[in-house]
């Protein structure tokens, strides 16, 4: 089997899974994108799935992800691009040059650090506001779920140069999703009232995307389900 062919198998199988959670929430497929992350693998990937009609991509490393958006943008294909993985200040400048949204905005200066870059590069950047819900690791990236409104409050009032998107999360390690998921979608509905258009709720993997939706994820994040086991970095 090619690879076009092995990935084709694989988002039909995907997209499959998303239709059914949908029919079963009693949502619209068309409420949930499907964003493809594709860290650790080739530009030739992404080419390819951009041509089986997936529009947005994920990555969560700079500057690997800088690197494959130049390549992928070379050739040809016009995709979004979607930074979720943790993001140090001092690399929020380079990212606001090439990613459309930003899933883990989790704190003031980040925030206003991602302003800067935007600003400098003559554009508009969607962020998220990532929320940690797992209180036995310290270290995890995300802001408290008491915490969204006041860095939502900074990114709308002082950060003219984002755009206020909505929420995220990754449900805690070992634990049941279910209840992360319920949390996020009240969260969302608090930050709905302020800021209306922070509609995005960005939820679920490749292993707990179904349990997402159900609780109104309008953005899944799947990467193995679509391209297999990540290639080991060197």
């Amino acid at each position: 089997m090619s690879r076009r062919d092995e990935l084709a198998q694989n988002l039909a199988a995907v997209r499959e899974r998303i239709a059914r959670a949908c029919e079963q929430a009693g949502r619209d497929p068309g409420e949930v994108t499907l964003v493809v992350v594709t860290k650790t693998h080739p530009a030739s990937d992404v080419e390819l799935l951009a041509d089986l009609g997936v529009t947005d991509v994920g990555e969560n490393r700079h500057p690997e992800a800088a690197d494959k958006q130049a390549e992928v943008a070379a050739s040809g294909a016009s995709l979004r691009w979607h930074f979720v993985g943790g993001l140090q200040t001092n690399k929020a400048g380079a990212v606001a040059r090439y990613a459309d949204v930003i899933h883990s905005v989790d704190r003031a200066k980040l925030a206003r650090s991602l302003d800067r870059g935007a600003e400098a590069a003559g554009r508009t950047l969607r962020v998220l506001v990532q929320v940690d819900f797992d209180t036995t690791d310290p270290g995890r990236a995300g802001v408290p779920p008491a915490d969204v409104q006041a860095l939502a409050d900074v990114i709308v009032g002082e950060c003219p140069h984002l755009e206020l998107g909505g929420v995220m999360t990754v449900a805690p390690l070992g634990q049941d999703p279910e209840p992360s998921f319920a949390h996020l979608r009240e969260i969302s509905a608090d930050l709905v009232r302020t800021v209306p258009s922070a509609t995005t709720i960005s939820a679920g993997m490749s292993e707990d995307f179904e349990v997402a939706i159900r609780h109104g994820a309008t953005h899944v994040r799947v990467g193995r389900s679509v391209l297999g086991q990540r290639p080991v970095l060197q």
